[in-house]
């Protein structure tokens, strides 16, 4: 069986050569800043890796403000490193601005790093359980058919005897001062002793209220 031949990606190629000829880049422009020795390809690798932690955290998590501004950041210090190197700034003596920034990037790309690994990421929720009926059906026993001729029982004896009820309301003693002067008002003026229904109608209450002030009155 033959083996497959070995195919080169285009693709996977071009990606190496923009790589190496980036981080490169960078290395010039962090020696020209005073970076020499490993400081100087520290950086490069630094600057590459927060552009691909954030390009994974997009990739993952989807879209966040978070992993938008990092990379962001990365892009314009990776692509800033390109264009600076192409004979724009003078290498040779760099200004301060640019010193100035290649001194803060390991702080910067250390929270953002920090940031990105650390952040509270999107979880799946946990599927909600299934509804279940509070009331579970409880079979009950029918009930017995009562027996047509079954006596009733009769009350004991020994039970105690509940209080009787007074069906006439406690009329307190203010209303009946009150209803004996509108009373002794009605008999003056019209010389007949006042009805109930009259009675009723000037104190505004009910029937059986008026029938026992009415009652007490007399």
């Amino acid at each position: 069986m033959s083996r497959p031949a070995l195919r080169v990606d285009a693709v996977l190629v071009q990606a190496v050569i923009a790589g190496a000829l980036s981080f490169a880049h960078l290395h010039d422009l962090a020696a020209a800043a005073g970076q020499d020795g490993w400081k100087a390809w520290a950086y490069p690798v630094s600057v590459d890796l927060l552009l691909v932690a954030a390009w994974r955290r997009l990739r993952s998590d989807g879209p966040s403000r978070l992993a938008w501004c990092w990379f962001v950041i990365a892009l314009f210090a990776s692509l800033g490193a390109n264009i600076a190197t192409a004979g724009f700034l003078d290498l040779a003596d760099p200004p301060a601005l640019l010193r100035l920034g290649i001194a803060g990037w390991p702080a910067l790309a250390f929270l953002g790093g920090t940031l990105l690994a650390h952040s509270g990421h999107r979880e799946p929720h946990p599927p909600a359980p299934p509804a279940q009926d509070p009331a579970p059906n409880i079979k009950r026993d029918p009930m017995p058919d009562a027996e047509p001729d079954a006596a009733p029982v009769a009350p004991s004896e020994d039970a105690p005897a509940l209080p009787a009820v007074d069906p006439t309301p406690a009329i307190p003693a203010v209303l009946i001062e009150h209803a004996r002067k509108v009373a002794d008002d009605h008999q003056a003026r019209t010389g007949t002793p006042i009805d109930t229904d009259t009675l009723r109608a000037r104190l505004g209450v009910p029937p059986q209220l008026a029938d026992a002030i009415a009652a007490q009155l007399a």
